[in-house]
């Protein structure tokens, strides 16, 4: 029987971005194995971890542990990984290996290439969003633009999810017939999300908020990539019955609340943590917030679209593939273009905000699960 390695940073990556690929991998008829950091490092809370292994193992999935670090600075984990995963390659002898994000990636590949079965095996390489991008620091893009390149090398399908990464990722050189890729995403399940009905009402009663409220939402790790902050700085510039939802989990939780004490807003945002319902919650919303300063695609800003909830969303890569006028606004990374993207959007009639709703679903059909899925079937079976 054929036999594929899903490999990745994080066990987040497996969980959040992967499922779908290791089903679809199996009705192939490949048994599946996944190596990722299973101990730091991701994003979801251990009790998800815990149940993601249970899954796999559900599933007749082995796993392996790699302590992948997410700092390419890590010299000790970065060595101990390659040393790992080499022996993987070795032992297990796989005949498809996918493998995700940049540091991750890098070891796969290069692992594969100095292990005694790099001539049977095939290299698939998802890139969630290069750490190259148009506006980063210009030292920072030369070295992640140069391990992309060489990584390429030792890759024969590298699948970008968004239009500026495709054009940069056209011009590296593959792995003897090595092709590029242009796969939006990972799919998103629009019957799930038609399924699931969102209640304002029950949720502003939840927050204990008054009934006019405006919800502002924001889905996305407390970090400093999500960029947060400055939609707390831009709702000290709105009425005072506009409220800031964030789900998400992170490292600048504290630094959040004391900036909404600092502005007086400690009522008015609301840090709801990890939530399984996260489709509801956008339905019980009345505007998607999305101030990140890098993006590959995100699932997040997809869901909320096709909730039909209208996005305020940065001008950044892969936000701009999927946010035209008609279906919300774009802004600049900065506070006052924030507050005035938002501004126009309440200011609107509501029958222009009904249609925007609209053309945000309509938009969103084409990356819908099933034909992501498609994509991804002819890539596997090839």
């Amino acid at each position: 029987m054929k036999k594929a390695l899903m490999y990745a940073s994080v066990a987040s990556m497996i969980q959040q971005f992967n499922m779908e690929n290791i089903n679809l991998l199996q009705k192939l008829g490949y048994t599946v194995e996944v190596a990722c950091n299973f101990e730091f490092g991701s994003t979801i809370s251990k009790e998800k971890i815990e149940n993601l292994k249970l899954s796999l193992k559900n599933m007749n999935i082995i796993y392996h542990h790699i302590p992948i670090p997410r700092k390419i600075s890590d010299i000790s984990n970065l060595r101990e990984s390659y040393k790992l995963t080499k022996q993987l390659m070795n032992q297990e002898r796989y005949d498809l290996i996918h493998c995700h994000s940049p540091i991750g990636g890098i070891i796969c590949r290069l692992a594969n290439k100095h292990s005694n079965n790099y001539d049977n095996s095939r290299m698939i390489y998802t890139a969630h969003g290069f750490h190259f991008f148009k506006g980063n620091n210009a030292f920072k893009n030369f070295l992640f633009r140069s391990i992309e390149m060489y990584g390429a090398r030792y890759t024969d399908v590298l699948i970008t999810i968004n239009k500026e990464d495709y054009e940069a990722a056209s011009k590296f050189k593959l792995r003897r017939n090595g092709t590029v890729k242009y796969i939006p995403g990972i799919g998103i399940d629009l019957d799930k999300i038609n399924s699931i009905q969102g209640n304002k009402e029950d949720l502003i009663n939840e927050l204990d908020i008054p009934k006019d409220s405006i919800l502002l939402l924001s889905v996305g790790e407390l970090n400093d990539n999500k960029n947060h902050g400055i939609v707390i700085e831009a709702l000290s510039r709105l009425p005072n019955n506009i409220h800031y939802l964030i789900c998400g989990i992170g490292p600048l939780k504290d630094t959040y609340m004391d900036l909404a004490k600092q502005l007086g807003l400690e009522k008015r945002l609301h840090l709801l943590g990890y939530k399984n319902n996260i489709i509801e919650i956008m339905k019980s919303s009345d505007i998607f917030v999305f101030p990140s300063k890098r993006e590959g695609l995100s699932v997040a800003l997809m869901e909320a679209m096709a909730c039909g909830l209208p996005c305020v969303a940065t001008r950044i890569r892969g936000n701009i593939d999927l946010i035209q006028s008609e279906m919300g606004f774009l802004f600049s990374n900065n506070m006052e273009c924030c507050k005035t993207a938002i501004s126009k959007y309440i200011d609107l009639e509501n029958n222009e905000k009904i249609k925007m709703s609209k053309n945000c679903e309509k938009q969103i059909q084409k990356y819908s699960l099933e034909k992501i899925q498609d994509a991804m079937k002819n890539i596997y079976s090839k």
